[in-house]
């Protein structure tokens, strides 16, 4: 069974939608089914798997950056010019694996130096993977996303070993393994006890809810394969589902979501790039400017800051919340400034007056389900923002109801012991979430001071640490303004239709 490489055109070009037959083990003869899944067992550590590869990384890994150079110079001899940067190393937590590369700087950089331009040669897209734009928008509206697609095409290149063109950068992504700044892996990849020191966190919802979506893109996975058989002709393996075990694909899943770049003002085809020395290489910050950026005929750096030389080089990771910066690469941002917790209010439908403060809502530009967003630093303006919502669900006077609905602003007639009901409703709620978590955040700062942590349950507990600072700055505020209320021995308000928190 032979296969080729087109090498330096190892990206598919625009070819005719051919019709093709799977390889598929009923049609091989006994020999070539042995040989056929030999070579399946041989592929299964996917672009982040290392449990099997570790011991031969460390006996072949200098064999082959001899061979192949290491990803800079494979990039230099295909294109790249001269550049400002260097690859280096820092040691991995797990002594195990191998050490992880970053860039940093080559030397002295100032603001607005151009520090790396990648050609677009060697950046990978879904537009070049896959030959053709429209084809390429196709299927990122037909159930499968950007990152499904790509981490698809890396796992059959990956399987063409060293006669791939992008032998490097792939070896290169295996070393990394999907790991964030701090050498972890995205909690899709934790185990279930790894997962428990999420508790209490929305987070962990979000991690299974992400793994459910995974799931069900590999189950569309085949779509790929049927509509580019102008891509997978040159691979003689079967369709991805039966090429590919599930969690392999999920490995390979998430080690494209933590390296993948989203480029602005660029075709939907083009939108998300594979860029050589882009992340993980680099680091990721959110207090910083720097961006990739798709310039004419390439994907360039340009530094927002000063560098010494061997500086690590950070650039800019978007308006992202420490939940999704530990999702999505395996790290949290204690300085975050976009940092945030949400907190969900809805309208109570069996209330008889549902309708009337639906409109009220939509017409001070709130929903009847209201996701309300509290950032680091500004829980008091959140828990101010809150409580408009929280007084409309508690009117109940239909005659009061009337005055709000011909009153302009989300100005509520707001009784002492409505208010009073308003506030224990608020302070309960926070004290709830707070109950969920298993530490303290003076547990999780005791544990955070141990040097020897578990880099896992280090994020974890950063992570954690700052919800809980959040709820408990909106519970204090909360409190605040109860002990402001003129008459505390006043009990509050009954509420039959009291608006639901969650």
């Amino acid at each position: 069974m032979e296969f080729t490489c087109l090498h330096n055109k190892c990206i598919s070009p625009s070819l005719t939608v051919l019709s093709r037959v799977s390889i598929s083990f009923s049609n091989l003869p006994k020999r070539a089914v042995s040989f056929h899944r030999r070579r399946r067992n041989l592929c299964f550590a996917t672009l982040v798997d290392g449990k099997r590869t570790s011991e031969v990384v460390s006996k072949r890994g200098g064999e082959e950056e001899d061979e192949f150079g290491d990803l800079k110079s494979w990039m230099h001899k295909n294109g790249l010019p001269p550049c400002k940067v260097v690859l280096k190393e820092r040691p991995s937590h797990d002594k195990k694996l191998r050490p992880i590369h970053y860039v940093a700087a080559s030397e002295d950089l100032q603001a607005s130096d151009v520090a790396v331009s990648v050609p677009n040669s060697l950046v990978v897209t879904l537009e070049r993977v896959l030959g053709n734009e429209t084809l390429a928008e196709l299927l990122t509206t037909n159930k499968l996303s950007e990152l499904a697609c790509l981490a698809l095409y890396l796992m059959y290149e990956k399987k063409q070993g060293k006669k791939s063109f992008w032998y490097p950068y792939i070896r290169e992504l295996d070393r990394q393994r999907g790991r964030g700044q701090l050498a972890v892996e995205s909690p899709l990849l934790w185990s279930e006890a790894e997962l428990a020191y999420l508790t209490g966190s929305p987070t962990k919802a979000e991690v299974l809810d992400r793994a459910d979506g995974i799931k069900r893109e590999y189950e569309e996975l085949d779509t790929v394969w049927f509509m580019a058989g102008s891509l997978f002709q040159q691979y003689p393996y079967d369709i991805p589902t039966e090429a590919f075990p599930f969690e392999i694909f999920k490995q390979a899943f998430v080690a494209i979501q933590s390296c993948v770049v989203h480029l602005q003002k660029v075709s939907l085809a083009r939108r998300f790039a594979l860029v050589p020395l882009g992340p993980p290489l680099l680091a990721y910050s959110s207090n910083c400017k720097a961006m990739l950026t798709a310039v004419d005929g390439a994907v360039e750096l340009v530094v927002d800051r000063p560098y010494k030389a061997g500086e690590p080089i950070v650039v800019w990771c978007g308006p992202q919340p420490n939940s999704k910066l530990l999702l999505n690469y395996g790290f949290v941002d204690e300085d975050n400034p976009y940092d945030r917790i949400a907190v969900e209010a809805a309208l109570n439908t069996e209330d008889p007056q549902y309708q009337d403060k639906r409109m009220v809502a939509q017409r001070n530009g709130k929903l009847s389900v209201q996701v309300f967003q509290v950032y680091a630093g500004k829980e008091k303006e959140a828990v101010s923002d809150i409580l408009p919502y929280l007084r409309l669900g508690y009117v109940s006077d239909p005659s009061e109801m009337q005055s709000v609905i011909s009153s302009q602003g989300p100005v509520c007639p707001v009784s002492p012991c409505m208010e009073q009901a308003v506030l224990d409703q608020l302070t309960v709620y926070f004290r709830t979430r707070l109950a969920g978590y298993c530490t303290s955040i003076s547990e999780d700062e005791l544990m955070l001071a141990d040097p020897n942590l578990n880099p896992k349950k280090r994020v974890a507990t950063q992570l954690v640490r700052l919800e809980k600072k959040m709820l408990n700055a909106c519970l204090q505020a909360a409190v605040d303004l109860i002990n402001q209320l003129p008459d505390h021995t006043m009990p509050p308000c009954p509420a039959p239709y009291a608006p639901l928190l969650k």
